[in-house]
């Protein structure tokens, strides 16, 4: 292996520094861009990718960490399981096919490219959070007695495109037994009967790649950090040893990633491969139990800064680790990397002119990681002045007054139990907020967010460019919201919401008006698809300086006679959708969130403000991986959602949302929360989140989600009608309201008008039943 250090990369950032893929997917889609002219922008920005990275001195570069929409959709699509409703004559078909996976088709949908997949109606495969992130990936389909082929050489086709540019790549693939965990299939037994033939998909693979000269592969199996039973263990152990006796003469380093081995160690480190790669940020204190299992000839990759947060890395103390490493393994045996792929973080910190100087001297992007990767090399090999250059920067974040407030640590630690319960229990305040609200069965409402139109974006812009004036543009808001209340009243939805067009992001606009919060210009990070987000850095202690949403909700209630919901986040899903701060605990910083979002909802019902829904889509997603870790923070998440709204009167109603995620296992937790009414995202799995209700009897009213937000198609008024059957079946009839999935800010005007009304008309036919 030579007598440095190895450095490689897990994954670098997909969606390019100006968002490229983005751009040139979106134009796809809109039949702007021919399938050329989309493989052409991809191929560049590829290009771009490794030779950046060979730049940075990364000496194994990854490959096929690129993808159009979702790894683990590349991989269903790799291995030809692809579901029915997209086949015709039996064929995966081609990249309309991969993209209707994704989004759904509609029947009039035209095949722009596509001659061989069924151009008939189909609904989109689930999708679901990538283990504790915010990313979303599309969940495999799978059935008993299942086949698996090499449908898709995408793999193997990007490694030779980089060779053809002179970089000799080291193909990334999701692991088998980390792709069946993650599918779908009935009944959980079958899907390790699934394994034989998934490896003969990855055996023929990995023989190809090796005839094509690739010398290393990295295979993800962050699975290694969940619960493992016996079934789960043994299917790791067979895959790597099938895979090690019919491909020997590849390299093969299995990756784990986003918490500790825990129990599942021995397991991990008796795989037959070349090297294995795991989570110092998660797992430092296993490193000794890993010095002495690892097999003698087996090489480690130390996961040494962390792949999903933005503050720079600690020399002194990833050093010692490394040092260490070399006095147990010696320098050959030895790999260092980011945490995990770089997907989770934005590309370059090159772009942001208006950040603080101070702050700017505290973060490191995906580009800077790779930098601090070579300069941890140097230091290991003797450059003190780096590391004494690094030091200052940790000293100066250590002590700086930007991030330290007395005052708002005082009051954090002065909240008590009484300050988390609401005046009365459920049922009196359900009759308190009928009498008030005198709403019909089955309600009907949406999640909050409206249409972000061009117009809407492009007024934004203006604004914020200073091309507009203030009053110019409150008036197109006020213009807007009035317009989006005047439909809704048409429709004849029963709780309204002003439509958020003076919003960006549902964390953003929260964190530009706390204090602790810092914004970067083009910190673009991908959440699903298409579909980026820019995560506010979270930096120092929480604070709410004034009201941050009354103005607009006043506004809105002023201009109906129907209920307005007031729109909030909520502290977890603002601590877990920005880069938090690292110097303190988590549940310290969701506590002075929670305090922040409280004074909002008191000043909302002090408006008159009826119904507020306070959103906490990433409840679950901030769930550790380890299941014994599961109670301390479900104690302090329940705790800061019910700091954050227990203040209110019985008869101010409390909603609460959340969406893609699957939260079966926490719901007596969701409970707990003691929301008013919970929305959730059911549609794409056909109410199959339901399932859990029949076991547990939640004991609020609970709004089902009937229309998929993230696929063009407009549900009829029968498949609604069909979902809230299924729903009726598990409920309490008389406590379901009819909801979309989520937010309807990215989808168009006429889809949304189509199915409201489709929703609106579901509803009303249950009433009469």
């Amino acid at each position: 292996m030579g007598s440095r250090i190895l450095i490689h990369n897990l994954g670098y950032p997909r969606m390019g520094e100006s968002r490229q893929l983005k751009k040139a997917v979106e134009s796809y889609w809109a039949g702007k861009y021919s399938e050329a002219e989309l493989m052409a922008a991809t191929r560049a920005l590829r290009r771009t990718n490794w030779l950046h990275q060979k730049s940075s001195g990364v000496d194994l570069i990854p490959s096929n960490d690129f993808s159009l929409y979702d790894h683990v959709l590349d991989t269903v699509f790799m291995v030809g399981a692809v579901p029915d409703r997209f086949l015709s004559a039996g064929k995966s078909g081609g990249l309309d096919t991969y993209f209707a996976m994704a989004r759904g088709r509609t029947g009039a949908e035209k095949q722009s490219s596509c001659t061989c997949c069924n151009a008939g109606e189909a609904h989109a495969m689930e999708m679901t959070k990538w283990f504790d992130t915010n990313y979303h990936y599309i969940v495999p389909e799978l059935h008993a007695g299942q086949s698996f082929e090499l449908a898709s050489t995408k793999a193997l086709d990007e490694f030779q495109e980089a060779l053809s540019i002179g970089i000799k790549t080291k193909p990334v693939l999701l692991g088998p037994v980390t792709f069946l965990k993650l599918g779908k299939i009935k009944d959980s037994k079958d899907r390790w009967k699934l394994l034989p033939s998934l490896l003969d998909v990855y055996v023929e693979l990995l023989r190809r790649l090796e005839r094509a000269g690739a010398e290393w592969v990295q295979l993800d199996e962050p699975v290694v950090s969940l619960d493992l039973n016996e079934d789960e263990l043994s299917a790791l152990k067979t895959t790597y040893a099938r895979i090690a006796g019919e491909v020997p003469g590849i390299k093969v380093i299995v990756a784990n990633y986003f918490g500790r081995l825990g129990s599942n160690l021995e397991t991990f480190v008796q795989l037959p491969v070349t090297a294995l790669h795991f989570d110092v940020a998660q797992s430092a204190h296993e490193l000794d139990a890993i010095f002495g299992a690892i097999q003698p000839a087996q090489s480690l990759s130390l996961g040494i800064l962390s792949g999903r947060n933005i503050w720079k890395n600690d020399y002194a103390e990833s050093t010692a680790i490394i040092r260490k490493a070399i006095e147990a393994l010696g320098v050959d045996r030895l790999l260092i990397a980011p945490t995990c792929a770089l997907m989770h973080v934005p590309v370059s910190l090159r772009y942001e002119r208006n950040l603080d100087s101070q702050l700017l001297d505290w973060l490191a992007f995906a580009d800077e990681k790779l930098i601090e990767l070579a300069n941890l090399r140097s230091i290991s090999e003797g450059d003190g002045e780096l590391l004494a250059l690094n030091a200052r920067s940790m000293a100066n974040r250590r002590t700086s007054k930007k991030i330290h407030s007395e005052e708002i640590q005082s009051r954090a630690d002065l909240v008590t139990e009484s300050d988390l319960k609401r005046r009365s229990q459920f049922n009196k305040r359900r009759a308190a907020q009928q009498k008030r609200l005198n709403l019909p069965r089955f309600p009907t409402t949406t999640i909050g967010s409206f249409p972000q139109t061009k117009e809407v974006r492009g007024q934004r812009a203006l604004f914020r460019k200073g091309a507009i004036t203030e009053s110019a543009y409150n008036q197109f808001l006020q213009t807007e919201t009035e317009r989006v209340i005047r439909l809704q009243e048409e429709i004849g939805l029963d709780v309204l919401v002003h439509g958020e067009f003076e919003r960006t992001d549902m964390v953003e606009y929260f964190g530009e008006q706390l204090d602790g919060f810092a914004f970067t210009e083009n910190g673009w990070v991908q959440s699903y698809g298409s579909r980026c987000v820019k995560p506010p850095i979270l930096f120092g202690d929480v604070a709410r300086p004034g009201p941050m949403t009354v103005g607009w909700a006043e506004f809105a209630q002023g201009l109906t006679q129907k209920p307005m919901k007031g729109m909030l986040t909520g502290p977890i899903t603002i601590l877990q959708w920005s880069f938090v701060r690292d110097d303190q605990p988590r549940s310290k910083t969701a506590r002075q969130i929670a305090l922040a979002i409280r004074d909002e909802v008191m000043d909302l019902e002090s408006a008159g403000i009826s119904v507020i829904q306070v959103d906490e889509p990433a409840l679950r997603e901030g769930l550790p991986l380890c299941s014994e870790d599961w109670p301390e923070y479900l104690r302090w998440a329940v705790d800061a959602f019910k700091l954050a709204t227990a203040g209110v009167r019985d008869d101010t109603q409390i909603h609460t949302h959340m969406c893609y995620c699957e939260f079966n296992d926490i719901l007596e937790s969701i409970a707990a929360l003691d929301a008013d009414v919970i929305s959730f995202e059911s549609s794409r799995s056909k109410m199959e989140l339901l399932d859990a209700f029949r076991e547990f009897k939640y004991p609020n009213d609970v709004g089902p989600g009937i229309y998929d937000i993230h696929s063009p198609r407009i549900p009829s008024e029968n498949e609604m009608i069909d979902l809230l059957d299924r729903a009726k079946a598990v409920l309490v009839p008389d406590r379901i309201w009819v909801n979309p999935d989520c937010g309807l800010k990215t989808r168009g005007w006429s889809e949304v008008e189509s199915a409201l009304l489709n929703l609106v008309s579901a509803a009303r036919k249950l009433r009469l039943s």
